[in-house]
């Protein structure tokens, strides 16, 4: 099996680890061997948090820049600062406006290299739904109903049921399935 590079990148305390731990256990319920880091930095006090997930045949946990097939962003100007991370014809998932990202400058580098960028406000999505902290939950959910998405919506459904405490699972549920709708 080819691998699967992803990155996950945005603010301390958007659930950038959260995200990660979703990720990569729905990748070794499929049966693939999974490696990843996480960069921290100043996470504590709003500062860049980034996660790189390696799935399926891979030797090291960290992703080179230019062999991610697909990023998620929190945070649009994370999503910018981590472009150098996507390989040519790869996703880009981003946390905005859809009329605010991307710029002219992103959308000429995102063309030139055909990568593919789909924006939602997955943080408009979470507080419509009086769950503010759930902004990753929208996004992996709109990044599920994508045709490219390395994951089935329902695979990752499951694996939030498994993964979070039961009084978030209704809550993370109307989340995540409101991303997912967003993208479908």
């Amino acid at each position: 099996m080819e691998s699967i590079n992803m990155v996950l990148c945005g603010l301390g305390g958007q659930g950038i680890l959260f995200m990660t731990k979703v990720l990569a256990r729905t990748a070794l319920t499929r049966g693939l061997d999974v490696l990843g880091a996480e960069t921290h930095g100043m996470a504590q006090r709003g500062g860049s948090v980034i996660s790189h997930l390696r799935l399926g045949d891979v030797n090291s946990s960290l992703v080179n820049a230019g062999a991610c097939q697909h990023l998620l962003a929190l945070e649009k100007h994370e999503a910018c600062r981590n472009l150098p991370f996507l390989a040519p014809q790869s996703q880009l998932y981003v946390n905005s406006d859809v009329n605010s990202f991307p710029d002219e400058r992103v959308r000429s580098y995102l063309e030139e290299k055909q990568i593919q960028c789909r924006s939602v406000d997955a943080g408009k999505i979470a507080l419509s739904l009086e769950a503010p902290m759930a902004v990753n939950l929208a996004l992996i959910g709109f990044m599920s109903a994508s045709p490219a998405s390395p994951f089935a919506t329902e695979e990752i459904r499951a694996t939030i049921d498994a993964v979070s405490p039961d009084r978030f699972k209704p809550t993370n549920f109307k989340v995540f399935d409101a991303g997912a709708a967003a993208g479908g």
